[in-house]
């Protein structure tokens, strides 16, 4: 059995390494104007890091704004794309009405664990 499994697994590794060795066709083509946006996406990313308010914000979260600078500088073109998205996105309270729902039905149902209510059906009273 040791000579069969052997045998199997060679033939395995033979066929695995064959197809690593098919060339993979190269692309070009010409740059778009979304590589330029995502350069000035970065720039903005840095301008925000200078704010005032960001920079106390840095500090209170103990984050070096020379690093955060760095992390910025290291990102790709799409991340820094994706993130100036996701900031674009965000609502300016920092809580939406997602959130909202999910602290309500959360106090909603601590209090009929507890016993002061009984709103859901598949809770148990801990009284």
């Amino acid at each position: 059995m040791t000579g069969r499994f052997r045998r199997l697994l060679a033939g395995l590794l033979i066929v695995c390494m064959g197809s690593m060795a098919v060339p993979v066709p190269a692309l070009a083509g010409i740059v778009s104007t979304d590589a330029i946006v995502t350069g000035v996406e970065r720039e903005r990313l840095v301008s925000l890091l200078e704010r005032s308010e960001i920079q106390a914000q840095l500090k209170d979260l103990g984050v070096d704004a020379a690093a955060a600078r760095a992390r910025v500088a290291a990102l790709s073109d799409a991340e820094a794309a994706q993130l100036a998205s996701q900031l674009d996105e965000l609502p300016a309270g920092g809580i939406d009405a997602l959130g909202v729902a999910l602290v309500v039905f959360l106090v909603l149902l601590f209090t009929d664990i507890m016993g002061y209510t009984k709103i859901f059906p598949f809770t148990r009273s801990a009284r």
